[in-house]
C-alpha cells in the first residue's frame, strides 16, 4: 500500500492534499482496494457546504457502494468531472488522476487534526 507524506488522512480513509486553504481530496489507496473496481462515482454538488465528517458523496464497486465523508469543513470548489467517464481512475490512481473533490477550507488549520502517514498507516495495520 502507498500512503504518500505529503498528504493528510482521516480515519474514515480520505486523502487530503493542502493547498494554502485550498484542499484536494479523495480515497486512499486501501479504500479503493478494499472497495474493489469502482464502477461509478457521485460527485457533490460545487457550492455544497460540507461538514467535516459528514458524508457528501459516494463511490460505487462491484462489491458495495461506499459513503465518502468530509475530511474537514469547507465548501466544494471543484469536482473531477473526468471520474464520471473513466469511475476507474480511483483504483488506477487514486492519489493523482483519481481526486474526487476540492475544498475551500473555513479554517485550514483543522487539518491537525487528521492523521499523519505513519498513524494512517498504523490504522491500517
Amino acid at each position: 500500500m502507498e500512503f504518500p507524506d505529503d498528504l493528510h488522512y482521516s480515519s474514515e480513509h480520505e486523502w487530503l492534499r493542502l493547498d494554502g486553504s485550498t484542499a484536494r481530496v479523495g480515497i486512499t489507496d486501501y479504500a479503493q482496494d478494499a472497495l474493489g473496481d469502482v464502477v461509478f462515482v457521485d460527485l457533490p454538488d460545487v457550492g455544497l457546504e460540507v461538514v467535516a465528517g459528514a458524508s457528501c458523496c459516494e463511490v460505487e464497486s462491484t462489491k458495495a457502494v461506499s459513503e465518502i465523508y468530509a475530511p474537514l469543513t469547507g465548501t466544494v470548489t471543484a469536482v473531477n468531472s473526468a471520474l464520471e467517464e473513466t469511475p476507474e481512475q480511483v483504483n488506477s490512481d487514486p492519489y493523482g488522476e483519481g481526486w474526487i473533490f476540492e475544498l475551500e477550507l473555513l479554517e485550514p488549520s483543522d487539518v491537525r487534526s487528521l492523521l499523519d502517514p505513519a498513524a494512517y498507516r498504523a490504522l491500517t495495520d
